[in-house]
């Protein structure tokens, strides 16, 4: 095992980006409004459960579809890219129903919002990049903020105000834009070969 601070540091922010627990603040507290309240422990241990799951058997789940990560890489770049269009462009590409805010700890916030199809493309990507032992780090990194942030949301949003929330959520777009630009420009050349 070699920890590499530097590795450690650009997946936790590729995951951070992406997980985007500060511009999902509004979301968190309509659902909050509308469902009740929402545990942070649970919702924190759900998701890293999630992408720790996704983390070890995400490859192989996606080998028996005979893909390899590079192509898993490449369609993650696309997923990213349409998620930062979101951000950046204040639009919903992606739709959640409204049925599911019953059980809302679980879903939505730890799947999909928190662990959701951005965050398990991220994990496989990341591993055509980084060492698994700071991919993991990351993942711990990212889900302690997440608790945090649950934990505090009301207060966050309180000292941000609207305007910062939503700033915030636009300078996290564009740095996930260019990360998808740069996972497609990495690992599309390796398909062409």
């Amino acid at each position: 095992m070699s920890f590499n601070w530097t590795e450690i540091f650009k997946a936790s922010m590729v995951l951070f980006a992406v997980i985007d627990i500060i511009g999902s603040i509004p979301v968190i507290l309509d659902i909050k409004k509308r469902a009740g309240d929402i545990h942070p422990g649970r919702a924190s241990l759900v998701a890293l459960g999630i992408m720790l799951l996704f983390f070890f058997i995400g490859e192989d789940l996606i080998g028996l579809f005979g893909i390899g990560i590079e192509e898993f890489a490449v369609a993650g770049a696309f997923v990213l890219f349409f998620l930062a269009l979101e951000m950046i462009l204040g639009i919903d590409l992606f739709k959640q129903d409204d049925k599911s805010l019953k059980s809302a700890t679980i879903v939505p916030v730890a799947f999909p919002l928190i662990a959701g199809a951005g965050t398990m493309t991220s994990i496989i990507s990341l591993q055509a990049e980084y060492q698994p032992e700071n991919i993991l780090v990351a993942i711990v990194v990212n889900i302690v903020v997440v608790f945090t942030v649950l934990k505090l949301t009301k207060r966050i949003e309180n000292v941000l105000g609207e305007g910062g929330v939503a700033v915030l959520k636009k300078v996290f777009g564009v740095i996930l834009l260019a990360i998808a630009v740069k996972l497609f420009s990495t690992n599309l050349p390796l398909l062409l070969d």
